[in-house]
């Protein structure tokens, strides 16, 4: 199929032959190119009506180009060769992938964090253009994020308004207000397409074509494969795709996504939103679990697991007949629209809407409640050196040292559980934390996945409350060694992160899942005790 490549096994190839001859039979692919809103009945069908635009989303995006390119010529005459991008989710998401495959540099800010904000606003500031990117404008980190730049801008003594581009809905307050301020430019999405499936959309080619991406070639890219892929034919990879993912009997309802060289920078965590706040909700959906080659998960053979590998499409690697796997090449373009047709086909089987994400909310209303309460933050059940604990007391069961804290929660996991790890930290600045995630899997022998809070709130967040209620969750914050104000907001960066956090967990544990909390008082002491703690839990097993 043009540049892509699908081989199953296992389940998976079973899946694929069961499914895929019925979807066929309902014409399921050329439904979705036609934007039929009844595929996934009729509870989704209002939502799905304003949901499809991104299946034409290449060929609507040609416009867009000229106006991109013209802009990033622009810029750079002025002497500004920095793109840096404020956005959350599928705003932010799909340009990094877009920009680190292409080898260009996009500063990407899609946290709160006030360390790895202030070192993105330490570098190269007079060369510097922000790209605000979201639908509504009421993300509250993005504002924040614009707010801090736009302050920065000024006292650098730059004229902010030239050095700002808004990406956002026609018609959404921050169209208006963008325009009223006199930015340098706004670029309008299409309104009918989500955050997680605008990759194609000015969303991911404002940004990563500022940046120095030829988006012209991503899209001819995607153009020829949205041909293939509104095919109902036997042979059409989204279809075998959406079954393997949506359709094994029982559910795998892990998919561990491993990295085997495919060339795309990234992947993994663009489809990591994709599926996880498509599918997950009503108290089923399908985990991703982004790996790379080699990793405890990728030589697992546990039944609620589906391994899905992602190769150069030179490669000469088969699936092994006795394994239950997906093994996919392709170039970004037709990658980035194949999982798009094939997440909303898992839906289908699935029977959930994969166009809303009704448990999101529920996190940023708990961390608005506590930024405007400020209530003193909940004293730890203990510290262990540089890091505070806290949970329910049932669930530490009396123990009293950080290990003995990390050995309580994994004794939650059940058999067909998972292990969220949640680090609301710098993830350039402490970037070592993720070495935590195989660790824990070949310890625990059951799927981790990592997240960087808050970025995955707009992910993953959405299985771990809607999904089925088998994780437990370690959550990591820490002090900051500098804090932000944010201009015109009765907050900091410090103090909103800190809520964002306490009001995930809440939610969480409202939710009835094991949460154990660990603040670091110190990063680097407490980022080191953290993992010589796991290193020497490991170690006992």
């Amino acid at each position: 199929m043009g540049s892509l490549s699908f081989e199953a096994s296992g389940a998976a190839r079973t899946a694929v032959e069961e499914h895929v001859g019925t979807l066929v039979a309902d014409k399921v692919a050329s439904r979705i190119a036609a934007k039929d809103p009844t595929l996934w009945g009729p509870e989704a069908e209002s939502e799905a009506a304003v949901r499809l635009g991104w299946v034409e989303a290449a060929e609507l995006s040609r416009p867009l180009v000229r106006d991109i390119l013209d802009l990033r010529e622009a810029l750079r005459a002025e002497g500004v060769t920095r793109i840096v991008l404020a956005g959350m989710g599928g705003s932010s998401l799909a340009p990094e992938v877009i920009a680190n495959t292409a080898g260009v540099e996009l500063t990407v800010l899609d946290s709160t964090d006030p360390e790895q904000v202030a070192a993105a606003l330490a570098e190269r500031l007079a060369e510097t253009a922000l790209v605000v990117a979201s639908k509504s404008g009421s993300t509250v980190e993005t504002d924040s994020q614009r707010r801090i730049f736009e302050h920065a801008f000024t006292e650098a003594g730059l004229d902010a308004a030239s050095r700002i581009i808004v990406v956002t809905d026609p018609g959404s307050p921050m169209d208006a207000a963008a325009r009223e301020a006199g930015y340098r430019a706004v670029f309008n999405a299409d309104p009918n397409v989500g955050g997680r499936y605008s990759a194609l959309t000015a969303f991911g080619l404002v940004p990563s074509g500022l940046a120095g991406v030829d988006i012209e070639a991503l899209l001819d890219d995607a153009e020829e494969a949205a041909e293939i892929l509104a095919e109902d034919a036997p042979e059409n990879i989204a279809l075998a795709l959406g079954a393997a993912l949506g359709g094994t009997s029982p559910l795998r309802d892990k998919i561990v996504i491993a990295d085997e060289g495919s060339g795309i920078v990234g992947f993994a965590d663009w489809a990591e939103q994709l599926i996880a706040e498509s599918t997950g909700k009503q108290g089923t959906g399908v985990l991703p679990v982004v790996a790379n080659a080699g990793d405890p998960e990728t030589g697992w053979q546990a039944p609620d697991v589906l391994l899905v590998r992602l190769v150069s499409p030179t490669a000469d690697t088969a699936p092994a007949d006795d394994a239950s796997q997906v093994v996919i090449s392709g170039t970004l373009g037709s990658q980035l629209l194949l999982w798009e047709y094939a997440t909303v086909v898992a839906g289908r089987l699935l029977g959930i809407n994969p166009f809303d994400q009704p448990d999101v909310e529920a996190a940023k209303v708990a961390a608005r409640g506590l930024l405007d309460a400020r209530p003193e933050p909940q004293a730890p059940a203990f510290t262990d050196g540089a890091v505070q604990v806290r949970a329910d007391a049932q669930l530490l069961g009396g123990a009293d040292t950080l290990a003995g804290s990390l050995r309580a929660l994994l004794g939650t996991l059940g058999p067909t559980g998972y292990l969220s790890v949640q680090a609301y930290l710098d993830r350039f600045g402490q970037a070592e934390l993720a070495a935590l995630r195989p660790q824990l899997a070949g310890l625990t022998h059951r799927p981790v996945t990592f997240g960087w809070g808050p970025r995955f709130l707009h992910s993953t967040g959405q299985f771990h409350k809607g999904g089925p209620a088998v994780g437990i969750y370690l959550q990591i914050t820490a002090e900051s060694a500098v804090d932000l104000p944010v201009p015109g907001r009765p907050f900091s960066l410090a103090e909103l992160i800190a809520a964002q956090a306490a009001g995930d967990a809440q939610v969480l544990a409202d939710h009835g899942r094991p949460v154990l909390r660990l603040h670091l008082t110190d990063r680097g002491t407490g980022v080191k005790q953290l993992r010589d703690a796991v290193a020497r839990i490991a170690g006992e097993g």
